[in-house]
């Protein structure tokens, strides 16, 4: 197994290096030169958000509290793509920025840009975190007793540094598309064997139907169903990771499409887990939730299929990674750090591969000092993503001008200390959801001062 992952991620690496000989600008390296054709646009807009993460984390929540309004996954993330391709991508493209803070600085000043900046930085390093974690386990379960957690962790940070700071976008588009096709095959494999298991789509639909009144969920309020909704759908419309395939379109027309058939296509796929994990309650008996997809490729896929799924996943994580890296490497050096001095096109390159070793090495030591991947994905779920999404959408669909930069910063800011009250202090079941309202009541308050001075 160690060696076929291991083939698996020098293959993507070998890729990304060679990719790397065409990049030549901090353009190519932070969106890739804005030229991405229409399968690279929807297929990397599909993969950013749809990796192994997506894969494992819907079909254990499904097989263990079925289906219901709590089931986000893929459904929000594919409505936040759906939303983002529809009503702001092809205004986004337009604006002709690299970062979100760069939009944020156009629309209410240096400040807004600067306080949006460093609220995303640690949310791309807390997700790069969570996936080096979820790397290092891989690694080290499949190692045979090589090498522990500790000297996994190591060996994923080092191949996810090398893969970002070589190739950048461009690399990792390319890469999402082979990595894309993978796990959607592996996914569509699978699903094949278990239901030619239970003897057809008939029998399998009335085995399903026959367990479902079995494990009902606990019944969620209305709150807490739209809190579980609203962080995927609105916490994440906003992000770079997103944002930056969205701009690598070579037109705003092709962003908006690549868009809206990418969230399409997120929730098709994402259909497959879903279906695995009612049909898993049927056919398997596992104790972690999450371990239902390998324990169901184990079984009904042969083992040379089962070894390339596994290493599509792992493919899948070291996207995510890299996607994240490259997020936060790009927020630092447009609107941070700057580009340490450099003024050559080639010394913005420079600039901007130094950033992001940095980041990657500070998502190692998040991944070091972290106590579990869902811990961290908790942490950078929602951390400054209210007030940043409520900017978003002033700025590309509100009325230019209307908005000071004292609002802008009252917005920004009032979220954000909602989010770590809500969440750090007082343990409120919708954190979220309170941060949304203080950021929209920041907005209102840094508006009335300005008018009143």
């Amino acid at each position: 197994m160690l060696v076929v992952l291991a083939l698996y991620v020098g293959a993507q690496l070998a890729l990304g290096l060679w990719i790397a000989r065409r990049v030549q600008s901090e353009d190519d390296f932070l969106v890739a030169g804005r030229r991405l054709g229409p399968v690279l646009a929807t297929v990397s807009i599909f993969a950013t958000w749809f990796g192994a993460e997506t894969c494992v984390g819907a079909a254990g929540s499904i097989y263990e509290d079925g289906l219901g309004w709590h089931s986000v996954e893929p459904f929000g993330y594919g409505l936040c793509l759906l939303l983002l391709g529809a009503l702001f991508a092809a205004r986004l493209w337009r604006t002709g920025v690299t970062t979100v803070a760069d939009l944020f600085g156009e629309r209410f000043g240096g400040s807004a840009a600067r306080i949006a900046a460093v609220l995303m930085v640690p949310t791309s390093l807390l997700w790069a975190g969570a996936q080096i974690r979820a790397f290092g386990h891989v690694l080290a379960a499949n190692s045979d007793g090589l090498f522990g957690l500790e000297a996994a962790l190591w060996i994923a940070a080092a191949i996810v540094i090398v893969y970002t700071s070589a190739g950048g976008l461009l690399a990792d588009v390319v890469t999402d598309l082979v990595q894309g096709i993978a796990l959607t095959l592996g996914l569509i494999a699978l699903l094949i064997g278990v239901v030619a298991q239970l003897g057809g789509i008939g029998a399998a639909v009335d085995a399903v139907a026959a367990r479902l009144p079995e494990r009902a969920p606990e019944p969620l309020g209305p709150l807490e169903i739209a809190e579980l909704w609203a962080i995927p759908v609105f916490g994440s419309l906003a992000a770079q990771e997103i944002v930056s395939r969205t701009l690598a379109a070579r037109s705003p027309g092709l962003a908006r499409r690549a868009g809206l058939l990418g969230g399409g296509l997120y929730v098709l796929v994402g259909l497959i887990p879903v279906t695995l994990g009612l049909l898993g309650r049927v056919v398997a008996d596992v104790e972690d939730p999450e371990q239902l997809l390998p324990t169901l490729a184990n079984a009904h896929m042969p083992r040379i299929v089962n070894l390339l799924f596994a290493g599509a996943l792992v493919s899948a994580m070291l996207s995510t990674v890299d996607s994240c890296l490259l997020a936060a490497s790009s927020v630092l050096t447009r609107n941070l750090v700057g580009s340490l001095g450099a003024r050559s096109p080639r010394g913005k390159l420079l600039a901007a591969r130094v950033t992001a070793v940095a980041c990657g090495l500070a998502a190692f030591a998040i991944a070091h000092e972290g106590d579990s991947v869902s811990d961290l994905v908790e942490e950078a779920s929602g951390f400054g993503s209210a007030g940043i999404f409520v900017l978003f959408c002033l700025a590309l669909r509100g009325r230019p001008g209307r908005w000071s930069a004292a609002a802008a910063n009252g917005c920004l800011l009032g979220g954000a200390a909602a989010w770590i009250v809500g969440r750090y202090v007082l343990d409120a079941a919708t954190p979220f959801l309170w941060s949304l309202a203080f950021a929209i009541a920041g907005l209102a308050l840094g508006a009335m001062l300005r008018r009143r001075r």
